[in-house]
């Protein structure tokens, strides 16, 4: 995917015309990143959004001995920061680390002020969009982590991911040991309490791609005709 292509499927910049999109090209700033680089650390003042163009970025809690917990995975054509860029200190509260080999066009934030103002009002206005879009993520991985037991986080979790895609199997977008990460869990214990699961019915894996048994359309399915969750 080109940097301009990436511009394009954004969702902060999907549709705007390509005079603004050349803008946005010419004002950017494209860096590549290596396979855990730091983007950002906590404490630190951003003062541009990124387009995330090809890999993956981690939003990551990193503690004083090393250990980690994942917050959220980006993938392209996804923004970076635009949780930041609206608050007033714009000081980071986590970590942004290169998954993998990673390239993100840079933009700074107070740009529809000056060159993009004739799009301002519709740029501001996607953006709130996608800060409640991240909000919504973070309410659902609160939900997650207010489950008692590892099999409940595990079964609600799955569940989120089915409703999501309307499918009861899924491919989530991590890695066990990520996985493991993102509900708060030891790696080991995940992979314990996974492997009964699927021994007494409830789900089969492998890898990253389940199969959660018993799942059917909620609601929203139901209104269009496609089923209903008893």
């Amino acid at each position: 995917m080109t940097d301009f292509m990436a511009l394009q499927r954004c969702d902060l910049f999907e549709g705007l015309p390509e005079q603004a999109l050349n803008v946005l090209l010419q004002k950017g700033t494209a860096r590549t990143y290596d396979r855990g680089q730091v983007l950002l650390a906590p404490q630190e003042r951003l003062d541009q959004l990124g387009v995330v163009v090809s890999g993956r970025i981690h939003q990551m809690h990193i503690s004083h001995d090393g250990e980690y917990q994942l917050m959220t995975a980006i993938y392209p054509p996804r923004t970076l920061g635009v949780d930041l860029i609206c608050t007033r200190t714009r000081l980071a509260p986590y970590h942004m680390l290169a998954a993998e080999e990673s390239r993100v066009l840079w933009i700074p934030a107070d740009l529809w002020e000056k060159e993009l103002l004739p799009w301002k009002q519709e740029i501001l206005e996607r953006l709130l969009r996608v800060v409640s879009y991240i909000n919504m993520k973070k309410e659902y991985r609160l939900t997650i982590l207010a489950q008692r037991g590892l099999r409940q986080r595990v079964l609600t979790y799955l569940t989120m991911q089915a409703d999501k895609h309307h499918s009861a199997t899924v491919t989530v977008p991590f890695s066990r040991e990520e996985m493991a990460s993102f509900l708060c869990v030891n790696r080991s214990a995940l992979s314990h309490e996974l492997s009964l699961m699927a021994s007494e019915g409830l789900i089969d894996f492998h890898k990253n791609v389940f199969t959660l048994h018993g799942w059917e359309p909620g609601w929203e399915d139901s209104r269009k005709g496609k089923g209903k969750r008893k």
